[in-house]
C-alpha cells in the first residue's frame, strides 16, 4: 500500500489481508509439518537427553496429540519470517522511507535470534534440567516413568518461550529506531525489567532454584545486551537526524 492517511476501515481491511496471507502460508507449512513430525519425534527420542528415559503413552490419545503438536510447532517455526514480514508490511505505511528499509533488515536477525533461543534452550538448558531431575529422583529412590506427552510438553515449555524471548534485542532496536524508547529509559526501568524476567523464568522452569537461575541469568544478560543495542541504534538515529537537518538547512539556504 502507498503511504497515505488510512481510515479505521482501511486498517481493518489491510490487517485482514495480512492475516489471510499468514494463514495461507501456515496451511502450506502445516502440510509439510505432517511429513516432518514423525522424523522429528523419532530423532528427539534418540537424543542423549531422552535415551535413558522410559517414555510411555498413558492415554490412548497421547501419540496423536504429540504428532499434531509437532506438526503445528514446526509449521509456526517455518512461517516465522512470513509473520514478521507481514507485521512489517502492516505498519510500513506509517514509517518514513529510511525507516522502512532499516526495519525490514531486522527480519533475518529476528529469525536468527529465534532459532538461537530454541537451540540454546534445547542443547544447554534442557539437558541440564533433565540431568538435575534425574539425579534428584535417583537420590530419593524414585523410579522414573515418564509419559511421552509430559516429556515433549515440557520440552516445548522450555524451548519455544526462549525463542520468543530472544527477540528482545530486535524489538528494542525497532522501538529505539522509531523513537518510542531510549537507552536511558531502559536503564531507568532495569529493576522492574529484572523482576518481570524473574517472574517469566518462574513460569518456564520447574519450581526449583537451580533451574530458575539457569533461565534467569541468560534473560538478564539478554536485557543488558538489549540496552547496549539500543545505545548503538540511538546514536545512529541521532546521526541520521543531524545529517537530515543539515541537508534541509543547506537546501533552504540555496533557495
Amino acid at each position: 500500500m502507498e503511504s497515505r492517511d488510512m481510515s479505521v476501515m482501511d486498517h481493518i481491511v489491510e490487517l485482514r489481508r495480512r492475516i489471510v496471507i499468514v494463514l495461507v502460508f501456515f496451511t502450506i507449512a502445516l502440510i509439510a509439518g505432517f511429513f516432518l513430525a514423525a522424523p522429528m519425534i523419532t530423532y528427539l527420542q534418540s537424543a542423549p537427553t531422552a535415551q535413558n528415559l522410559p517414555m510411555n503413552a498413558f492415554k490412548m490419545t497421547d501419540p496423536i496429540r504429540i504428532y499434531m503438536t509437532f506438526a503445528f510447532a514446526s509449521a509456526l517455526i517455518m512461517i516465522f519470517p512470513v509473520i514478521m514480514y507481514q507485521l512489517w508490511a502492516f505498519i510500513r505505511p506509517g514509517l518514513h522511507e529510511h525507516e522502512q528499509k532499516a526495519t525490514l533488515a531486522y527480519i533475518p536477525a529476528a529469525f536468527l535470534l529465534f532459532l538461537t533461543g530454541i537451540a540454546f534452550s534445547y542443547f544447554i538448558l534442557f539437558p541440564f534440567i533433565i540431568d538435575f531431575m534425574g539425579k534428584l529422583a535417583e537420590r530419593l529412590g524414585i523410579t522414573e516413568q515418564y509419559g511421552i506427552n509430559e516429556y515433549f510438553s515440557f520440552l516445548f515449555q522450555i524451548t519455544l518461550p526462549f525463542g520468543v524471548l530472544f527477540q528482545l534485542p530486535v524489538v528494542v532496536m525497532f522501538l529505539t529506531r522509531l523513537g518510542l524508547i531510549t537507552p536511558e529509559f531502559l536503564s531507568s526501568i532495569r529493576k522492574l525489567a529484572y523482576f518481570v524476567l524473574l517472574v517469566i523464568a518462574g513460569f518456564i522452569t520447574p519450581p526449583e532454584v537451580v533451574s530458575h537461575l539457569m533461565v534467569t541469568l541468560p534473560l538478564l544478560l539478554l536485557y543488558e545486551f538489549s540496552i547496549w543495542v539500543s545505545r548503538i541504534t540511538y546514536r545512529k538515529v541521532e546521526k541520521a537526524q543531524r545529517l537530515l537537518d543539515e541537508q534541509l538547512k543547506e537546501e533552504q539556504s540555496n533557495k
